[in-house]
């Protein structure tokens, strides 16, 4: 029973962890566990994956083509706490869609084409606190559709088409609601008195943008309504609002009243009409106001506590003297986007607690001091005006200024430094994008808290010894797209504290490295090169590396040199970077690189390497970083991963190698990457055969390493299956048994060769006779079906080399001469060209008889073994005295024993032997002619050959 249960929980868990890491059209952002979240945007989705994992947390569904939501679309992900299926094309949502979404607390359908909520729709979000809905074309609302949300806080009804208030009741009713946006609804008529509930826990609500004609305020539902948007209301026309007890109110804080269609005096009246609500946070944007409709007087009059006013985008020139008269209390003032083109001195002389004032977006050309050294102000914006100069009383007291934005003005020089005195507080200065063509002095002394400074997009060609001397705490220095082609030697000088250095994009070349321009600035931890015209024609290494003294960088950019590119890196380039964790050296059209080069960063994590020409990687490259984490080697023309396995990349967890020309991925190249958590390879040929079988299987089935983008990964080989998915290819086939496979495979091959080395070893001359049976009893049927076959010759003569002599000696002149018979002799009617066995066959079958003139030589040749054999078959087939044998010396047993075909001729048949007297040489050419006179008897019959003495054996 133990054992079972422990299956049934292993089962369980199982069953948890069903699906992985590579999703269709999917990403998972972080690892398997509490907190997945699934990211499955813009990726042309009609349906729910069924793939998803279990344990999803966050699910992302937005922009795909949903038309619907389904019942069992979400039934397996019990686990959701955040779903967004905003920007899809859903108008139906089925009753039950999230029955098992006990645990959702946000669902947002935002962008989509409801039309309706059903009482069924949300049935089973319990625990949900936020559901947004806006931009759909909701008309109705059923009276019990939020009835199950017990713990709603915030609503989103915006840009929908729920024209009345009694359309929305079944959420006015939600005690818990705490935030409501029903805006852009095309609600023409607002009046409490038409909410059935109370919403006793509502701190904002938002209105605007409805074409109403009324606000009719007639009972205290609002109570605890800290903000209130009002911005364009009423479409045009005028909205007219009404209060029973102006105190309804007495909780607002925030009152958003931008673009609304009301007069100044309109306006005023509202506000005074609010005098119980102490109103902290007022926007009056995009109202058409001028320096004449004296409401920023009157508001400060009845909002005295007012600490945020907006009036951005309104049409003021001037202010007068004491338009903030009333306004003590102010800490932040927007006048962005406005028409001044100056500000009288006196203007925020009241303000003294002002601490961010925007003057944005105006028509300034010069700011004097007492806005600079407003008492209280930290920050002030002046960006995006026409300011060529800024005067300051050097007699003035300390500012107490932090943040001083100039960006895109018309500055063509620095203030002088006696300017700065009065900004020693300055911590951020922003003069980018201006006409900066050079810094002629060095920076103010003053400026001794500085740790930001902007000089970005200006004109500057050269920076001078010790510009930046007195900057003792700057942290961060950009000079970014500019011109900059020479920095003098001790540029940088007295930066001791300076961490981020931006110089990209501007003129910088190579000779400029080596003349220790960074030197001093031992603290940097962040420099970046990129788009300028760093080259070098070898990989030799330098004698003055540029980076040495750099020893506390951490990151280094590099990419996009020239025109051309880096085109070679020097050996030694990184030297000194001893503390570097990434580098991006990315788009420099480099071909090689010194296995050396890393030597000097140790520390090396981030490495990006991508839009090179390497097309190989030495393995050598990367064993000095040991440490490498993330490795970026995209379009770089990379045949194979091979270099993989020859390197530690024990704590890889991304590593992206897009639009190579890799083609296979296999168990090798996996196991090579044990922490791997992120794996890129799209936009690479990928073969589809049993080569990816592997890593098509780990793909599919890991929980361990995402491959991105993994179902668009295509296929380019073989040609049938060009274009065609990788993971549509069929794998079954080729991971069934295939282990099994090549035991089998490999014991039979094992198992063939011993057996052919043993019949080799023992039988190879049966063997040999039995194939040359084959041809010969081939050829004998060939023969038969010739009607018309004659002989050619009396006798074939069968005779190793050795023995030619004799045969030319005495057979030959005895048996054609004397006795007048034709003879066959290889040597003199083979038919020259032909192959030696068909001559053979041809030949034996061409001649009435077959003379062997046996010897201890012909027993060891081949050939003569296989005419024999040949002759054999034929005198066993046609049953006649073919064979004639002829011992030219006497052949011990053991010597004829292998021919056992031969051994039991001799023993059935009789046999000639040369007689080793002469005088009974006679007598035995005598026999010979006989034997070849004989028809089919076999000789039996013949009295002479009948007494010749058998061969004993």
């Amino acid at each position: 029973m133990i054992s079972l249960f422990i299956i049934l929980v292993l089962l369980s868990i199982t069953a948890q962890r069903v699906g992985c890491f590579s999703l269709q059209g999917c990403q998972v952002q972080g690892v398997w566990g509490p907190d997945m979240k699934v990211l499955c945007y813009l990726v042309g989705l009609s349906r729910v994956p069924r793939s998803l994992p279990a344990m999803v947390v966050n699910l992302d569904l937005s922009q795909n083509r949903f038309s619907n939501l389904q019942e069992n679309d979400f039934q397996n992900l019990s686990q959701l706490q955040v779903l967004n299926v905003s920007q899809n094309e859903i108008s139906t949502i089925e009753s039950r869609t999230f029955s098992n979404q006990g645990r959702l607390e946000l669902l947002n359908l935002t962008s989509n084409r409801l039309i309706g909520i059903s009482n069924s729709m949300f049935t089973g979000l319990n625990n949900l606190t936020t559901l947004m809905l806006s931009h759909n074309n909701i008309t109705t609302i059923e009276l019990h559709a939020f009835s199950s949300m017990k713990h709603i806080r915030i609503i989103d009804l915006a840009s929908n088409k729920l024209q009345t208030l009694d359309s929305m009741h079944a959420v006015f009713v939600l005690s818990t609601l705490e935030k409501l946006h029903i805006g852009d609804n095309g609600l023409y008529n607002f009046a409490t008195e038409d909410l059935r509930g109370t919403l006793m826990n509502l701190t904002r609500l938002d209105i605007s943008r409805n074409p109403l004609s009324e606000i009719n305020m007639t009972s205290n539902v609002f109570q605890s309504l800290h903000s209130l948007d009002s911005s364009y209301v009423g479409g045009g026309h005028s909205v007219k609002w009404f209060f029973k007890d102006p105190c309804f109110l007495n909780a607002l804080k925030n009152l958003m009243l931008s673009g609304v269609n009301m007069t100044p005096s309109e306006l005023s009246d509202l506000i005074q009409h609010l005098s119980c609500s102490s109103l902290e946070n007022i926007q009056l944007n995009y109202l058409n106001l001028t320096d004449s409709d004296n409401l920023v007087e009157q508001v400060c009059s009845f909002q005295p506590n007012l600490k945020y006013l907006q009036l951005q985008g309104n049409n003021f020139t001037g202010l007068k003297e004491d338009v903030f008269k009333n306004c003590t209390s102010l800490i932040h003032l927007d006048l962005s986007m406005n028409n001044f083109q100056e500000v009288s001195k006196l203007t925020f002389k009241h303000l003294h607690f002002l601490q961010v004032l925007s003057l944005a977006y105006n028509k300034l050309f010069v700011v004097s001091d007492d806005i600079v050294q407003m008492p209280s102000l930290q920050m002030l914006d002046l960006s995006y005006n026409n300011i060529k100069y800024i005067f300051m009383n050097q007699s003035a007291s300390t500012s107490k200024l932090t943040h001083l934005n100039l960006f895109c003005n018309q500055l063509t020089q620095l203030f002088s430094s006696s300017q700065f005195q009065a900004l020693g507080g300055l911590a951020e200065l922003h003069i980018g994008k201006n006409l900066l063509l050079e810094i002629s002095a060095p920076f103010s002394p003053a400026l001794v808290m500085l740790k930001l400074l902007e000089l970005r997009k200006n004109k500057l060609t050269a920076i001078r010894k010790h510009t930046f001397i007195n900057l003792s705490a700057l942290q961060t220095l950009n000079l970014v797209a500019n011109q900059i082609e020479s920095i003098e030697a001790g540029a940088f000088d007295g930066l001791s504290h300076l961490e981020t250095l931006l110089i990209g994009s501007n003129n910088i070349a190579s000779p400029l490295l080596e003349k220790g321009i960074f030197n001093g600035l031992t603290s940097l931890k962040e420099l970046q090169m990129f788009s300028n015209y760093i080259s070098y024609t070898s990989t030799e290494k330098l004698e003055r590396p540029p980076f040495l003294q750099l020893k506390s960088l951490k990151i280094f950019t590099l990419n996009s040199q020239g025109h051309t590119g880096l085109l070679h890196l020097p050996a030694n380039f990184f030297e000194g970077l001893i503390s570097v964790t990434r580098i991006h050296a990315g788009n420099l059209a480099i071909t090689t690189l010194d296995s050396t080069t890393f030597t000097y960063t140790p520390k090396l994590k981030e490495l990006d390497l991508s839009n090179n020409l390497l097309k190989t990687i030495d393995p050598a490259l990367f064993k000095p970083i040991a440490n490498l984490s993330q490795l970026h080697i995209s379009r770089i023309d990379l045949q194979s991963l091979d270099f993989l396995f020859h390197v530690n990349f024990s704590k890889m967890f991304l590593l992206r190698a897009v639009g190579n020309q890799l083609q296979v991925i296999n168990q090798k190249h996996i196991k090579a990457l044990p922490s791997l958590s992120f794996l890129d390879i799209r936009q690479n040929p990928f073969t589809c055969n049993c080569d990816n079988k592997d890593f098509l299987n780990w793909s599919l089935h890991n929980l361990k390493t995402q491959v991105l983008h993994f179902y668009g990964y295509i296929c380019a080989y073989p040609p049938g299956s060009k274009g065609k998915p990788l993971h549509q290819f069929k794998t079954t086939w080729c991971r069934v048994y295939s282990e099994f496979i090549l035991f089998i495979s490999t014991s039979v091959v094992t198992i063939l060769v011993m057996a052919c080395c043993t019949v080799y070893h023992l039988f190879r001359w049966q063997v040999a006779y039995a194939y040359y049976l084959f041809l010969a009893f081939l050829y004998d049927k060939k023969q038969k079906r010739k009607s018309d076959s004659k002989y050619t010759y009396d006798a074939f003569v069968s005779y190793n080399r050795h023995d030619e002599e004799w045969v030319m000696r005495d057979l030959l002149p005895t048996l054609e001469e004397q006795y007048h018979w034709k003879l066959c002799l290889h040597h003199r009617d083979f038919q020259p060209g032909k192959p030696i066995l068909d001559n053979i066959v041809e030949n034996i079958y061409a001649s009435r008889k077959t003379i062997c003139i046996i010897s201890e030589q012909y027993l060891g040749s081949e050939w003569c073994s296989s005419e024999m054999q040949v002759a054999s078959f034929r005198l066993f087939d046609e049953r006649k005295d073919v064979l004639i044998l002829i011992f030219l010396q006497e052949i011990p047993k053991e010597r004829l024993s292998p021919y056992h075909r031969m051994r039991k001729l001799v023993k059935r048949k009789t046999y000639l032997r040369w007689p080793q007297k002469r005088e009974e040489v006679q007598l035995f050419w005598h026999k010979v002619n006989m034997a070849l006179k004989t028809l089919d008897d076999g000789g039996e019959n013949n009295p002479i050959l009948r007494g010749t003495i058998p061969y004993d054996l």
